[in-house]
């Protein structure tokens, strides 16, 4: 039973309330891809990057991709349907809208996004694993979970999954 003041709690209820079976290992502090990369052994499935961007007219996005997919910010715009280039949104904008600070950013966040502010996009290549793993609204933790039940999840907070094979930069 988690505590009451737990960032994860708002996340693992929706879970439970759906039926949705998970595992959540503990760990670290993780707050970049590299440094996530050191659990490989331990944590089978997809891993992920995510990123809560703007775009010019002041909407926001949250982009799950696999953690080693090199997005091609400048013209991703283009296939998610911003207006003009995207940019990283302040950590008081992620907070305000996700509820999580950075280094947390997760699509399990949506629990928070009750206005429907945020656009959920994910990579389309992400959902060839069976098992996708997130961050349960907080960087000490990663959970496991299938991809259907991610996206069922997501359905449940009141965000359509935008599935979109997302451009890639030239690395």
């Amino acid at each position: 039973m988690l505590p009451s003041d737990d960032p994860s709690l708002p996340a693992f209820a929706l879970l439970q309330k759906l039926g949705i079976a998970c595992k959540t290992v503990e760990h670290p502090p993780l707050f970049t891809v590299e440094e996530s990369q050191a659990l490989r052994g331990t944590i089978p499935g997809g891993h992920t990057k995510n990123l809560f961007v703007k775009d010019k007219a002041g909407r926001f996005f949250l982009i799950t991709a696999e953690e080693d997919f090199a997005l091609d910010l400048k013209t991703i715009d283009k296939v998610i349907g911003a207006k003009g280039r995207v940019s990283f949104a302040s950590a008081d904008q992620l907070m305000a809208n996700l509820g999580i600070a950075p280094g947390s950013v997760s699509p399990l966040a949506l629990v928070h996004d009750k206005a429907g502010a945020v656009t959920f996009i994910l990579e389309k290549k992400l959902l060839t694993h069976a098992l996708i793993n997130v961050h349960p609204l907080i960087n000490t933790r990663t959970t496991a979970i299938s991809a259907d039940d991610l996206l069922a999840y997501c359905r449940a907070t009141g965000h359509e999954p935008v599935i979109a094979d997302l451009p890639c930069r030239s690395v």
